[in-house]
């Protein structure tokens, strides 16, 4: 069993390091000199965001883009109250959800398709805010590059708890296996918060055809698709301009629950690649819990539980310093602390998903 685990720990400290090598292969891009031409749909999915939809059009309201370039198109998801839109310096329509599968936000980007007049769409969320160059270093990227889809970057506007860094950490090691997956050529992840492509592109990807009957993944599974049938035209921008920030959530539960909902999509991956990840990183985590408990059983001895945890550690934090340093200014807190919670943590995630339903935005799936 030893050596089984330090076979687990030996392929995992590879594949990170290939992962980190794909990092520096992906280049910064904040060119911002060319004149804005490009047309875009920012397409929002929503229920209940009364409080924050208004924080993220002030966001937009702030964008160094020309007003007569952009619309935002709103598609309310069946909130309790109606969210009133006032007095917006640029275009926004509101519109209803139309369901037809198990998959709210699928759903909605669809159903905002249907209105779409511009080349490229944009997707975020509610609760996020853009960065005021977003649309111009889009622009500038789109104009310099042929390609249809474009995947950037998401992060945290943290406190200090441990909960809130815990997540931030969490995210960082998930953007750096995303922005090292690209680098690699093996790219099969990226978030539907900041996440563009043509209208044309995804009528002709079929849109979510093939996945519609899984709740979330309208980001994932529409870029694993792109990749296999026309990798050449996807691309990801590695940009602080376009970096969208977003809100952690604030109870444990929550947490469990999200990451339970992005865990359960990776069995429905078309990535090999990206399957074969997450067991190796499911695997490597499992082997932290097993040693930890054989050793406070007596059964194996602390130098082994505690070189198993160091060679995870160690190549955990290259990978997550590395990306957090493109991804905030705010320095690394509770590292150790959230890198000994992580393995049970995310072990029992793993496990939930084999059998347990999960909550969003006040549903069960």
């Amino acid at each position: 069993m030893i050596l089984f685990l330090l076979g687990i720990a030996i392929v995992y400290v590879l594949t990170i390091s290939w992962l980190i090598y794909g990092f520096t292969k992906i280049n910064k891009f904040e060119y911002l000199g060319l004149p804005p031409k490009t047309s875009f749909s920012i397409i929002v999915p929503f229920r209940n965001e009364a409080e924050n939809l208004p924080v993220l059009l002030e966001s937009f309201s702030k964008l160094n883009y020309p007003t007569d370039l952009f619309e935002v198109i709103l598609v309310d998801d069946e909130s309790e109250e109606k969210f009133q839109i006032i007095n917006s310096k640029f275009q926004v329509t509101s519109i209803n959800n139309i369901r037809v599968s198990n998959s709210p936000k699928k759903d909605a980007i669809t159903t905002a398709m249907q209105i779409v007049k511009t080349d490229w769409v944009i997707t975020t969320d509610a609760d996020c805010v853009v960065h005021k160059n977003w649309l111009l270093a889009l622009d500038n990227f789109i104009q310099l590059h042929h390609i249809s889809m474009i995947a950037g970057a998401v992060t945290y506007d943290c406190n200090n708890s441990f909960l809130h860094h815990f997540q931030q950490l969490d995210l960082a090691s998930l953007q750096g296996a995303t922005i090292g997956s690209f680098g690699i050529k093996k790219g099969f992840m990226c978030n539907g918060a900041n996440f563009a492509y043509t209208k044309s592109f995804f009528q002709k990807l079929k849109g979510f055809e093939g996945n519609s009957t899984i709740a979330s993944g309208d980001d994932v599974f529409l870029l694993q698709k792109a990749l296999s049938q026309f990798p050449d035209k996807v691309a990801y921008l590695k940009s602080k301009n376009t970096i969208v920030t977003t809100k952690p959530v604030n109870d444990w539960k929550s947490l469990f629950y999200q990451r339970v909902r992005w865990a359960s999509k990776t069995t429905s991956y078309q990535s090999i690649f990206g399957k074969r990840l997450g067991l190796l990183v499911f695997m490597m985590n499992f082997g932290w819990v097993y040693c930890f408990v054989l050793t406070f059983l007596g059964m194996l001895p602390y130098f082994f539980v505690g070189l198993y945890f160091l060679i995870k550690f160690g190549i955990d934090t290259v990978l997550i310093q590395q990306t957090n340093k493109f991804l905030t200014k705010h320095k690394i807190r509770y590292l150790l602390l959230s890198s000994l919670w992580y393995p049970f943590f995310s072990t029992a995630v793993v496990l939930y998903c084999l059998f347990g339903k999960y909550e969003w935005k006040g549903r069960r799936f």
